[in-house]
């Protein structure tokens, strides 16, 4: 992945999330974890850069798929929560009207069907639904309650991925273990495949079926919990480890139960 003005972050990545599952994704600053979040959505252009390789979703190219064609998966079968909940929704519009808008992106019917979906998407963030919540503006919520709004918007139509970019970097400690526990919640009640993007080890430890450790604009490394913090080969990950005030307990966690061959393949960015 390589930028006008700067050299490519990313080289030879290869991932690969498995239906249903919950894969972590660590690196420090500067790594190239947000890049990678990007070129899955194909919106790295943003940004001034480009991907090369192949990036295949349900077997399918997306890096072959036109912008119009890309369109119609964003939210829709790939969604994405960012770190910055209260920029990220619309001051001038009301948390209804910006649900709204996010379902009608990806869905045709009646008010009712509408006011429906928005409704089990509140409820399945924990957030209230009826009137009052839906008529406030972004300012009058807290941080958290606007990260669960960026959420219930993001799992509006079910998507089969999710990816959340530092999604609790700006929480604090027990808002962001709600958030956690919410992701876990989803990912066990919808089958939701979550790619968990995060610099934080513990959090990623907590809630992620495999960690994949980046360093230097590559994956160093790729396993359960058990075995990062267990028995960490690369250097770097033993690094990282070592710098943890605590190691998690192990011992009675289980891996994903998931034999199935994958359907979501990243490769070659």
């Amino acid at each position: 992945m390589d930028y006008r003005s700067k050299p490519g972050v990313l080289r030879d990545v290869a991932l690969e999330i498995q239906p249903g599952e919950i894969l972590g994704l660590v690196g420090q600053s500067g790594s190239g974890k947000s890049t990678l979040a990007l070129a899955i959505l194909r919106l790295l252009h943003l940004k001034g850069g480009a991907a090369r390789g192949h990036l295949l979703f349900k077997g399918e190219d997306l890096s072959a798929k036109s912008e119009s064609q890309m369109r119609s998966l964003r939210g829709r079968e790939i969604s994405i929560v960012l770190q910055s909940p209260l920029s990220s929704l619309n001051p001038a519009l009301r948390i209804g009207s910006q649900l709204s808008e996010a379902w009608r992106a990806h869905a045709t019917g009646t008010r009712e069907e509408c006011a429906t979906a928005i409704g089990n998407a509140l409820t399945s963030v924990s957030l209230p639904n009826d009137a009052d919540f839906l008529r406030r503006r972004s300012s009058q919520l807290s941080v958290g309650q606007a990260q669960r709004v960026i959420i219930a918007m993001a799992i509006l139509h079910r998507p089969s991925l999710l990816i959340s970019d530092e999604a609790t970097s700006a929480l604090d400690t027990i808002t962001q273990s709600e958030i956690l526990r919410l992701f876990a919640q989803l990912n066990r009640e919808l089958g939701m495949g979550i790619l968990y993007i995060s610099h934080d080890l513990l959090s990623v430890a907590a809630l992620c079926h495999r960690i994949a450790i980046l360093n230097a604009g590559e994956i160093v490394e790729c396993g359960p919990p058990s075995q990062i913090f267990g028995a960490p080969q690369h250097a770097y990950t033993q690094k990282l480890v070592a710098a943890l005030p605590r190691l998690p307990d192990f011992s009675s966690q289980t891996s994903p139960a998931s034999d199935r061959a994958p359907e979501h393949v990243l490769t070659r960015a």
